[in-house]
């Protein structure tokens, strides 16, 4: 039996849930106000995470405590902040367990006065946390008032004794010299600031980018992606994610799980490719072919029309399509993840 060759985490996060705040027009894993409210269980999060730290200790790079986007563990979402009490008793379980580099990302909606923000990062560094996140960027700020941004940057400052990462820092300067105040929606913003603001940052065509701001990119027809595999993608070993419902997910491909991160260890033993369809044709050479090709044979799958942005966009809307019709592949999860694009 064919198998994937999993290789052991070096980095990675946990996502406490898909519920968020907002509905970010470019967020990689469909998090909406809309997601259930389905919270990791802590039983479940111990197991995780006691995997998860065997794997990254075996790793050089798992056992700096310096603080980085791939190093270490991260808490992420959906917003973490939404369950403050569940976030704390994670911080408190990832610090006993013996995580070297831990932080949380936000999008600071929670942050509505200085004393308030103060102690919940107090909390947190008290429980074990290492430093923080701040998200800045023009699709959080259609929902999170550029205030909060900047009062939890400059209390997390002093808490966290500058271990704080401001991601990304161009649109936080550029906020700033903008004498941004407020909420601004994303039109608004590119009138103010002008679309070249865009091609100065990462911004990752997958997710629910390819749907919402895909009039920013060139498209291309289906037929320029064919011959890409995404081997790559799928074994890809830094900044891993561990969703609420312990799907184990890489190469930021979300709806794609590689199986039970309850069953970290037997997942990196390979994973067995009769029992997945989708990845064993999405790993193989040319697999965006072979897949666009089943998917047309099997599920009358149409090219569309204006074209894709990225590889990532062809195989996500052909996965959406069979979701739509079928729950035969168990490696296309969660449904929740398909539902809010």
């Amino acid at each position: 039996m064919a198998r994937l060759p999993v290789p052991k985490p070096v980095s990675g996060g946990l996502l406490l849930s898909y519920k968020c705040n907002s509905e970010c027009k470019h967020c990689m894993y469909a998090c909406s106000p809309k997601c259930r409210a389905d919270w990791i269980s802590l039983d479940d999060a111990e197991k995780v995470l006691t995997q998860l730290h065997a794997a990254f200790e075996e790793s050089q790079l798992a056992r700096t405590s310096r603080l980085g986007l791939n190093s270490g563990l991260h808490f992420t979402g959906g917003e973490p902040f939404l369950n403050f009490g569940l976030l704390l008793n994670l911080v408190k379980m990832a610090h006993k367990i013996g995580f070297s580099s831990t932080f949380v990302e936000t999008n600071c909606f929670w942050s509505n006065d200085d004393e308030e923000t103060f102690e919940k990062l107090v909390q947190l560094k008290t429980a074990g946390l290492h430093g923080i996140l701040v998200s800045v960027n023009p699709f959080i700020l259609e929902y999170v008032p550029f205030e909060k941004t900047l009062r939890t940057i400059n209390i997390g400052e002093k808490v966290f004794s500058g271990n704080i990462m401001v991601y990304q820092d161009f649109f936080y300067q550029q906020f700033r010299s903008l004498k941004i105040k407020g909420t601004l929606s994303f039109q608004d913003y590119l009138q103010k600031a002008g679309i070249r603001s865009l091609g100065f940052v990462e911004l990752i065509p997958m997710g629910r980018a390819c749907y919402k701001i895909g009039h920013l990119f060139v498209k291309r027809p289906a037929e320029a992606f064919v011959n890409e595999s995404c081997f790559e993608e799928l074994t890809r070993p830094w900044h891993v994610h561990v969703d609420n419902y312990c799907n184990y997910i890489t190469g930021y491909c979300g709806g794609i799980s590689l199986g039970d991160a309850r069953n970290l260890n037997q997942i990196c033993q390979g994973i067995e490719l009769d029992d997945c369809p989708v990845i064993a044709m999405l790993s193989s050479d040319k697999g965006m072919g072979k897949l666009f090709q089943f998917s047309i044979d099997e599920y009358g799958y149409k090219e569309l029309k204006d074209g894709y942005v990225s590889k990532c966009h062809l195989c996500l809307d052909i996965r959406k399509h069979i979701v739509e019709q079928t729950s035969e592949f168990r490696e296309l999860q969660p449904e929740e993840f398909y539902n809010n694009l």
